[in-house]
């Protein structure tokens, strides 16, 4: 009777399912990490907090994390991802171009409109909060505006090339519709109506008339 062929393939699998695992609750912290920084920022952040909140231990939070700060740059890359997926890749059903800026800035609107985060735009809470503060948070945070500038500047300068936006110069016209767009998320969570309404006209009169 020959003895049973051990499964070499068993320790990997159980390591990838706790990797798996791991990942997974990592991502789900970060994610609350998010929600609560976008009403009380970052600095709010307690890996006791965020394990209360989850009913999960603190030790197990430290152990995924580390430091608050780990945990800050998690909500930070988890708030980043949750933009691009409401903003940027359902604006890439569109056209490049003029079609696709225009698609881009209207899911930012509806990002404000319908918050993913109950503080709103996240950019916009926590940029004040560290614009001062040097140190690996506020280097993430400059990335992540410095990368979104370039998405925007990358379709004005495809626009540009379909004809639209003469003369205009792309970085200008990304600040000026990050600037509308900011000032319509803080009045639009200080209760203006009119915030949303009057940041659209304004955008199209940045960009022209639509055809």
């Amino acid at each position: 009777m020959h003895a049973p062929e051990h499964d070499a393939s068993a320790p990997e699998e159980v390591s990838d399912g706790r990797l798996a695992k791991g990942a997974r609750a990592r991502a789900g912290i970060a994610r609350r990490a998010a929600e609560v920084a976008s009403v009380e920022g970052l600095t709010a952040l307690s890996l006791a907090k965020l394990a209360g909140d989850l009913g999960v231990s603190k030790s197990g939070v430290a152990t995924l994390f580390g430091t608050k700060e780990n945990l800050q740059l998690a909500a930070v890359a988890a708030a980043r991802e949750m933009f691009v997926d409401t903003v940027i890749r359902p604006a890439h059903a569109a056209e490049r171009g003029m079609p696709r800026l225009r698609a881009m800035i209207e899911r930012w609107f509806a990002y404000i409109e319908e918050p993913v985060l109950p503080g709103g735009c996240f950019r916009g809470q926590i940029v004040p909060e560290f614009d001062s503060r040097p140190g690996a948070v506020r280097d993430a945070l400059v990335a992540d505006r410095d990368d979104w500038f370039a998405v925007l500047e990358k379709e004005i300068g495809r626009a540009q090339q379909q004809g639209r936006l003469a003369g205009v110069d792309p970085h200008a016209l990304a600040f000026q519709l990050d600037a509308i767009v900011a000032a319509a998320n803080t009045a639009a969570r200080l209760g203006d109506e009119t915030a949303l309404p009057l940041a659209r006209q304004l955008v199209d009169g940045l960009l022209g008339p639509d055809r």
